[in-house]
């Protein structure tokens, strides 16, 4: 064979082999530059709530910068575009909800990314309960009652969500196929207005995120029926979950923490342990407490399988009942 091709075969595995070598010191050495969490929604919202503290932490462990770039819009889809396409090293990460990772891959036929292909987990870090709410003027305490009222006033029962396609409207279809009952949906823009129209009683119930509206609840302005979640809220422990009157009733909105997918696996390893401790100590839960989140903290594996439960769960009630949402 010509000296030429080896020469060229030669300098091309060396070349391999050099960007083989030099990615693995480059993870060996991780972290040593600026990291940038993208968060895909505005400053103030629940995933930049969860986001900070995070930064603050790791900056302080690593002795490194760690910045928070906010890239709100498209559901999310913006800033985990963004993540999606950067450099596998670690130094570009996710921390978003489950908009962009789970329920947008059921309304959205066309994604600028592969959820599910395109990121690598490395941890769920908080989960937020959402309740089921009546104006006080209902004569009802309890989802048994609500389901028994909304079956005698078929087709002429309300309920608001924080709009179309949220995790709220879910809720909402979920607990009708679940019961048989046909309560009618109301979407919002936002939570915000939603109670707003509970809270005067334009609306009788209403699926509400407790940060917003934990307050109301408290002052009687709003009666709280029951919460989403599997198990009861550490902040409402006297407020039963949906599941004790349906079993296997779950849904929360949650944030997570996510890279890009070819990320190495040593830089991933690093992240999670990280993250993880940060998340599950006694600081970060109360402050997340006090945001009505609770904190979470599971490994990659177990975040990898939850995104998937999530999605499967939220293609099915989509299907049943036929939620779409325009483009």
């Amino acid at each position: 064979m010509h000296p030429t091709y080896w020469l060229r075969f030669s300098l091309a595995v060396s070349a391999g082999l050099a960007t083989i070598v030099g990615a693995v010191a480059s993870a060996q050495s991780y972290p040593s530059k600026p990291i940038r969490i993208v968060v895909p929604f505005p400053p103030g919202g629940g995933a930049d709530m969860t986001a900070r503290p995070i930064a603050q932490k790791l900056s302080e462990r690593w002795g490194l910068p760690v910045v928070i770039d906010n890239r709100g819009g498209a559901s999310g889809m913006i800033g985990a575009d963004i993540v999606a396409k950067a450099p596998s090293d670690g130094y570009t990460i996710l921390i978003g909800s489950s908009a962009e990772v789970a329920l947008n891959v059921v309304l959205y036929p066309k994604m600028p990314y592969n959820p599910v292909r395109d990121f690598a987990p490395i941890t769920l870090a908080i989960g937020t309960p959402i309740a089921l709410v009546v104006h006080p003027s209902l004569p009802i305490r309890s989802v048994k009652e609500y389901i028994a009222l909304a079956k005698a006033k078929s087709g002429a029962m309300t309920f608001g969500s924080a709009g179309a396609g949220s995790v709220h409207h879910f809720a909402g279809e979920w607990l009708k196929m679940a019961t048989g009952i046909d309560i009618v949906h109301v979407p919002y823009k936002g939570m915000g207005p939603a109670i707003i129209d509970l809270i005067a009683g334009q609306i009788p119930s209403g699926f509400a995120t407790l940060l917003p509206a934990i307050q109301h609840m408290k002052a009687g302005k709003l009666r709280t029926l029951a919460v989403t979640t599997q198990k009861r809220a550490l902040l409402l422990p006297e407020v039963p979950a949906l599941a004790e009157t349906l079993p296997g009733f779950d849904v929360i909105q949650w944030n997570a923490v996510w890279a890009p997918a070819a990320t190495p696996k040593n830089v991933l390893d690093k992240l999670s342990t990280e993250i993880t401790r940060i998340v599950q100590s006694g600081d970060y839960k109360a402050r997340m407490l006090q945001q009505a989140a609770e904190a979470i903290g599971n490994s990659p594996s177990e975040l990898a399988a939850f995104q998937k439960a999530e999605i499967d769960k939220y293609r099915r009630i989509a299907r049943q009942a036929n939620i779409r949402v325009d483009q």
